[in-house]
């Protein structure tokens, strides 16, 4: 996992929930659509999705996805 990669991934899925919600204001729903976004930018990026969620990705996939998934959270709450 790439601290770089989290890193943007969280970002994307910060964008992504004010997009969606057409608000940058801080609320559970656009936490819980960041998060969302942030995990799903994570997978794409470690190639998960290419690769169809395979056990040998696995390694690589769930942490760079759940630290995406993370700070696109803390990202959205203090947007």
């Amino acid at each position: 996992m790439s601290l770089e990669k989290a890193v943007a991934c969280g970002v994307v899925g910060n964008e992504v929930s004010k997009q969606i919600t057409g608000s940058s204001e801080p609320s559970f729903s656009r936490t819980a659509i960041a998060v969302s976004s942030g995990a799903v930018a994570g997978a794409t990026v470690s190639g998960a999705v290419v690769v169809g969620l395979g056990v040998a990705s696995a390694p690589v996939t769930v942490p760079l996805a759940v630290a995406s998934g993370l700070l696109a959270g803390v990202a959205s709450l203090f947007d």
